[in-house]
């Protein structure tokens, strides 16, 4: 077997959901390096090629075109310019608006909604009834092959233009409020306890179950910004998810 047979069969282990770049191990989140080596490898391998559809100009690796789906795959992919790569796993309930992407390695479970113009970077993995609203950005994390991609479990509201990046956990039914910020560099403040959550020791940021996070900002402690009174973003948790909150974010099972 070939170098880009072995990447072909990787390809479709992923797409049906037989193999993952990470899953949860008693509780905790594991990355497999190993898948990450092997997507890496077909972007080595690949030649660049002309993808080019109609009067649409497209030029990519002959390893990693699109991938093409069936109505039996029970994937809703709206008209209007989204795009999957291949090695991406969509779930049967899966919707994607347009115009959205999801790049190699992804995985969406089912019952997720993927709005317009939302990114799933390469490898990020999102759980059940997560909605990305629109214009949300989810990083991925190929590379270094060690490290977590971005993780969002069940039952989590991403709102409008936010940005979920550097291998951040959301932890399931958390709700992030539109145009929120989240990376391994910036702490979120808990409102509730007083304290700042920060990145541990794998290097990334877990947003707690149940979370509602806002965008905020905190004052610059010391030197000539503190005396101008300069402010930083910061994300802040106001609350934990009630029945309020779930109430005003509930998705339409109609829209299914």
């Amino acid at each position: 077997m070939t170098e880009k047979d072995k990447f072909n069969q990787l390809c479709r282990d992923l797409e049906c959901g037989k193999v993952r770049v990470a899953e949860k191990v008693d509780g905790q989140w594991k990355v497999n390096p190993q898948v990450k080596e092997e997507i890496l490898a077909g972007f080595r391998i690949g030649r660049l090629t002309d993808m080019s559809q109609g009067q649409f100009s497209f030029f990519d690796k002959d390893t990693i075109p699109a991938r093409k789906f069936t109505a039996e795959d029970g994937v809703r992919i709206v008209p209007g310019g989204s795009s999957v790569r291949v090695g991406a796993y969509l779930a049967p309930s899966v919707i994607m608006m347009p115009p959205a992407y999801v790049n190699i390695g992804a995985y969406v479970d089912e019952g997720t909604m993927i709005d317009s113009h939302a990114l799933v970077g390469s490898c990020a993995q999102i759980g059940k009834h997560v909605h990305l609203s629109a214009a949300s950005q989810i990083g991925g994390v190929l590379e270094p092959v060690g490290a977590l991609p971005v993780i969002i479990e069940d039952n989590v509201f991403i709102g409008g233009n936010c940005g979920i990046y550097e291998g951040t956990v959301v932890k399931e039914g958390a709700v992030i409020g539109t145009g929120v910020i989240i990376n391994s560099s910036t702490a979120i403040f808990d409102s509730s306890t007083g304290e700042y959550i920060r990145a541990g020791e794998n290097g990334c940021i877990t947003v707690p179950s149940g979370a509602v996070v806002v965008a905020g900002s905190r004052p610059v402690s010391k030197g000539p910004g503190a005396q101008m009174g300069i402010h930083l973003y910061c994300p802040v948790i106001i609350k934990y998810r009630d029945a309020k909150t779930s109430g005003s974010i509930t998705l339409e099972d109609m829209l299914r």
